[in-house]
């Protein structure tokens, strides 16, 4: 069974940084992509950044230049550093893990259970 679990978010000030890890467990030898999305209160659950399989990434432009996804030194670990962070980035981040499916995995969605972020001005 997938499990996706994220740590690492926290209180910071304006223009403080935070780290946060996206673990994934029960996916075998199976390749994945991750997403990162965020969702503050009353407002929907939007993107924030991609990594692929293949590690190329994409990212929101309200986060552009200020974040930066990449794997992490253990298997089945992304981390997502965040630099410069700013209020409106204040929201629960959530980490999907996207099943690339071929003869031996399956395909499939799976969500964390996400972990606040609050900035401070």
């Amino acid at each position: 069974q997938v499990q996706v679990a994220e740590s690492g978010g926290g209180s910071v000030e304006a223009g403080g940084s935070l780290r946060l890890s996206c673990a994934v467990s029960g996916v075998g030898d199976c390749e994945y992509d991750m997403t990162w999305y965020r969702q503050a209160p009353g407002r929907e659950r939007e993107f924030v950044a991609l990594i692929t399989g293949d590690g190329d990434t994409n990212y929101a432009d309200s986060v552009k230049g200020r974040f930066t996804i990449s794997p992490g030194s253990a298997k089945n670990i992304e981390y997502l550093q965040m630099n410069n962070l700013k209020p409106d980035d204040t929201a629960m981040y959530f980490c999907k893990t996207v099943m690339i499916p071929d003869w031996r995995c399956a395909d499939g969605n799976y969500w964390g259970q996400g972990t606040q972020v609050t900035v401070t001005s």
